[in-house]
């Protein structure tokens, strides 16, 4: 059985209070969403949580055996004032090369609809793409200026096939499914 996820969203929240909260509530489990006033506190579930872990596991696993340079950076906060958002992906990561300001793709677990429209937020950041796990499947969002277009491939891990990381994504067992993929990666021409 799914475990819920907690959610409460609050209005006409000033930059400065923004700021102060994810400072001072700095604790695991509690994310926060910051776009022009509007505060989203999350509280992931457990089922968030396997989900996002098995995503990280898999990406990094993909990685690791096509020697492909990715630099993790989990759920850490990025904001910008300038652009009043503020926000912690459930997992993020940079390709190439270390974090400069921003990472290049960003990746969110969706399991309940509402709340803020993380894109919005995003494009905020200038994060080049965005990944939605939602309903067993992979939606990807890659920068087109302001705007973010669906695409069906990332752009900047080509080589990844996407449906078969959903695949392994949905394997009820996470360490079988990082087995299974890394044999399926290997095994692959």
């Amino acid at each position: 059985m799914m475990q819920a996820e907690q959610r409460f969203v609050i209005h006409g929240v000033p930059w400065h209070t923004y700021v102060r909260l994810r400072d001072e509530l700095d604790t695991p489990g509690l994310r926060m969403t910051f776009i022009e006033g509007t505060l989203e506190l999350t509280s992931p579930s457990i089922d968030h949580e396997a989900a996002k872990k098995s995503i990280a596991r898999l990406i990094e696993l993909f990685a690791l055996e096509r020697d492909v340079p990715l630099y993790s950076y989990g759920s850490a906060t990025f904001r910008r004032e300038d652009r009043s958002r503020g926000l912690e992906p459930d997992e993020c990561y940079c390709v190439g090369e270390a974090l400069k300001e921003f990472p290049d793709i960003a990746i969110q677990v969706v399991l309940t609809s509402g709340g803020i429209d993380k894109l919005s937020v995003y494009s905020g950041l200038g994060v080049r793409e965005v990944w939605f796990w939602e309903r067993g499947a992979f939606q990807i969002h890659a920068s087109r200026g302001e705007e973010y277009e669906a695409i069906t491939a990332s752009e900047l891990l080509p080589n990844l096939d996407l449906v078969a990381l959903a695949r392994f994504v949905r394997w009820p067992d996470q360490h079988e499914a990082v087995k299974a993929f890394r044999s399926w990666l290997r095994n692959e021409t």
